[in-house]
């Protein structure tokens, strides 16, 4: 009986933590307006660590009541099961029950170090399903589309209020009745019986977005405004958006997470999902800042996968790393990153170095070009499915990282990151020539505006890169990344003497951009198609420019979408 007394006191600590983290997070998210409305770019980028940094304060804090209250390793497995459904009766009509979940798992997962991922103990399976639709209402404005078309965006707009007044309140009106106007025929016009509308602005970064949907009798098409501040504190609308594409990359893995308050992530989700029904539920939880539960959903996830599935994990595509060893499942969207053992000679870098820089990318503005991580812990995979030939090469790269069980391979360390095409395999591949070149002019954008988010990329080798099935190159190889501050960018000294360059003295962080060319892509036409586009990438004065905007705090915006959709102004 003290035991049951026990298991519901504690069951009630964890969801007051819970619920505590999630006030926190929600102060945060909710204060994303007033940053919008006064510019507080600055403060917008402190903001979105904050936010990420709640979780793990959270969870320590738990953890240390627990241990405080009872002796952990004492319990037996008859009270964590009892501890599991007395949390669950807590999640009755909990409106945010399936984030308490995660939580309730992490908190398992730290006590035990992540050793104990079975159904008995934590929620690996959800403790009820979800039926989207019951607090709707909850989450969406529906308006009248019987008027005309410039009243229904007035109705938007009375709900949809901001604090700084619109640069041109009629302009903008004309553009959205123009663009709606100009995307749908007169016959899906006259058919459109409803615009919903998710009630939280979605704020990120110098945009704000409302995010909804054209209903119609046979399709629904979304429906999305796109806002922006002026440098004159002034409110503006930058686009109309009703492609599935555009919105894609708008929720895209190399996004940094939204600021969209709501008490109600699983009925957002859920329409959301409508959609971007080709976006993975856990993708949609990740862009709202819920990246923990994110994880839960993908883990969720890749055990349906894997139960519908036959095939073998083994080694990715493309050029093995000197840091990293990846693998992936063929059928599956993610690759599997692990660290190794041990580096090549010309990587002067230590494990817990690495570690830091994938932390680093997670807290930073990503900028839609730098591919979002998911560190797990103790991650199981069947030893049936893995290609004998995988295991023999982890074995030989990352033998510290891997427990083998008579039945599972166990990686104690590991990241997920979305699977994309090489850039060196899609550039050998491709012969279409307009494709390459927007490849390379994709390849110098990226470099450019990760390092106007204050990173420098270090290790450009366009082997370090991914292509999007949009054409979009992400970067994904973060071992050598740093703040701009922390390197000296540097010209070649000019000189007739063949031996001047032998006796140059170079320091540790000394850069020559000059030398990038021959580097970062390799074959020559290819270095002049880059050069063309992005030669100023080869100058030391363009990276200091860089470095004295960055010193500054200037904070940049780019756009997400197709430049051809925005208004002009």
């Amino acid at each position: 009986m003290q035991d049951s007394l026990v298991a519901k006191k504690v069951a009630y600590l964890i969801l007051s933590h819970f619920d505590k983290s999630y006030r926190w997070f929600t102060r945060i998210t909710r204060g994303a307006q007033e940053r919008f409305e006064q510019g507080q770019w600055q403060e917008t980028l402190h903001a979105s660590k904050e936010r990420i940094t709640i979780y793990e304060q959270s969870l320590s804090d738990a953890v240390a009541e627990i241990y405080h209250l009872i002796a952990v390793h004492k319990k037996d497995e008859q009270f964590w099961q009892a501890l599991k459904k007395a949390f669950a009766i807590h999640l009755e009509g909990h409106p945010q029950f399936e984030l308490a979940e995660t939580f309730y798992n992490s908190v398992i997962g730290r006590l035990f170090k992540h050793r104990k991922i079975e159904n008995a103990m934590m929620f690996v399976l959800p403790s009820r399903c979800f039926l989207p639709g019951q607090d709707r209402h909850k989450v969406v404005h529906s308006f009248d589309t019987t008027t005309t078309v410039n009243e229904m965006y007035t109705s938007i707009f009375k709900i949809y209020r901001y604090n700084i007044p619109f640069e041109d309140y009629q302009r903008d009106m004309a553009n959205l009745e123009a663009a709606l106007r100009q995307r749908l025929t007169t016959e899906q016009l006259a058919s459109v019986h409803t615009v919903e509308i998710l009630k939280p602005t979605f704020f990120r970064g110098k945009a704000a977005y409302l995010i909804g949907k054209i209903c119609m009798p046979e399709e629904s098409l979304p429906f999305v405004i796109s806002l922006q501040r002026s440098d004159k504190r002034m409110l503006f609308v930058d686009a109309l958006l009703t492609d599935r594409k555009d919105l894609s990359v708008i929720f895209g893995f190399a996004r940094s997470y939204f600021m969209a308050d709501t008490q109600h992530p699983a009925e957002v989700a859920a329409f959301l999902q409508e959609l971007l029904p080709n976006k993975k539920h856990f993708e949609l939880y990740m862009a709202l800042g819920h990246y923990k539960h994110g994880k839960t959903v993908f883990y969720r996830n890749f055990l349906e996968h894997m139960s519908s599935t036959t095939d073998k994990f083994e080694a990715a595509p493309g050029i093995r790393g000197l840091v990293m060893m990846v693998f992936h499942l063929p059928s599956y969207g993610v690759v599997f990153k692990i660290i190794k053992d041990e580096f090549a000679e010309s990587k002067k870098i230590t494990r817990d170095h690495v570690k830091e820089c994938y932390k680093l990318v997670k807290m930073s503005d990503r900028v839609g070009r730098m591919a979002d991580t998911h560190e797990y812990v103790n991650f199981r995979f069947p030893l049936n499915r893995i290609d004998p030939a995988l295991i023999e090469e982890l074995k030989a790269t990352c033998a510290s990282s891997l427990t083998f069980t008579e039945d599972e391979l166990i990686i104690n360390h590991l990241y997920i990151e979305r699977k994309m095409t090489p850039l060196n395999l899609y550039l050998q591949q491709e012969t279409d020539e307009d494709k390459i070149k927007n490849a390379l002019n994709e390849l110098g954008l990226c470099i450019k505006q990760i390092a106007m988010a204050n990173i420098f990329p270090g290790d450009m080798l366009h082997k370090n890169f991914g292509i999007t099935r949009h054409g979009r190159v992400i970067f994904y190889d973060y071992d050598e990344i740093c703040l701009m501050h922390e390197r000296n960018f540097r010209d070649i000294p000019k000189s007739d003497d063949p031996y001047a360059l032998d006796t140059l003295s170079v320091a540790p962080n000394d850069v020559f951009p000059e030398q990038f060319e021959h580097f970062i892509v390799g074959k020559r036409k290819l270095k002049d198609i880059l050069k063309a586009l992005h030669g100023d990438l080869m100058t030391s004065e363009y990276w200091r420019e860089v470095q004295r905007k960055c010193a500054k705090g200037d904070v940049q915006h780019f756009t997400p979408y197709n430049a051809n959709v925005r208004f002009t102004r």
